[in-house]
């Protein structure tokens, strides 16, 4: 193996230190990225009782907040229950891209990474294919080694970097397909609360003033 990374030239360089970077935002996002660190189970139905019994006490909302970006979004909806139905919708859906936003980190790390790797991988190719050339201009056609070796870091450093660029790019689209599934839920979850906190009547609907009613300024 270590002679393959020797055969493939300086470019193996950059390409293995991809390589541990990739693998290190795979472990990270693969533990972070777990159902039960991102939606709790049973958390929404406990809360959702929490609002029918009104249950909304503000040490209870700020360990909610703590515990996960579910308990975070459903938070957010709590903090505004007295507000109108329309203002609380616009406060989740403007937590809920925060909240997506930090579940989404690295992503773009990763995508780099699928991206560049193979890019790398071709410049190794062009330096095998200068070196060879340039060592028949000085030693001519007849010696199969020279060839051969220019030959050989071509190669191996195109292999290195599709290594690396494959499992990054499937990687990246399967925490990007995970990270949609978790957003929609979310949403499905922070819908069912303000649902909960209407039926617990917590959001005001907004009706004129007495004085308003009389025409009065």
């Amino acid at each position: 193996m270590l002679e393959l990374v020797k055969t493939g030239g300086l470019v193996m360089i950059p390409i293995l230190l991809l390589a541990i970077l990739a693998m290190a935002i795979v472990i990270e996002r693969f533990w972070s990225l777990r159902r039960k660190e991102v939606l709790p189970p049973g958390l929404g139905e406990e809360v959702r009782e929490w609002a029918r019994g009104r249950q909304l006490e503000p040490a209870h909302i700020e360990v909610l907040r703590r515990n996960s970006p579910l308990g975070e979004l459903l938070a957010s909806a709590i903090d505004m229950r007295f507000r109108p139905r329309e203002l609380i919708k616009e406060r989740v859906e403007d937590v809920g891209r925060h909240v997506c936003h930090r579940l989404e980190r690295f992503m773009n790390t990763l995508g780099t990474i699928a991206s560049v790797s193979p890019l790398l991988g071709l410049l190794g190719t062009v330096f095998g294919m200068i070196q060879m050339f340039l060592k028949i201009l000085v030693t001519g056609i007849g010696d199969v080694n020279q060839l051969a070796g220019g030959i050989g870091q071509a190669l191996v450093s195109t292999a290195g970097g599709l290594c690396v660029a494959i499992p990054a790019l499937m990687f990246h689209r399967y925490f990007r397909g995970v990270i949609g599934g978790y957003v929609i839920d979310m949403e499905v979850q922070a819908m069912a609360l303000v649902d909960a906190l209407d039926e617990a009547g917590a959001t005001p609907v907004r009706t004129p003033g007495p004085k308003a009613r009389r025409g009065e300024p």
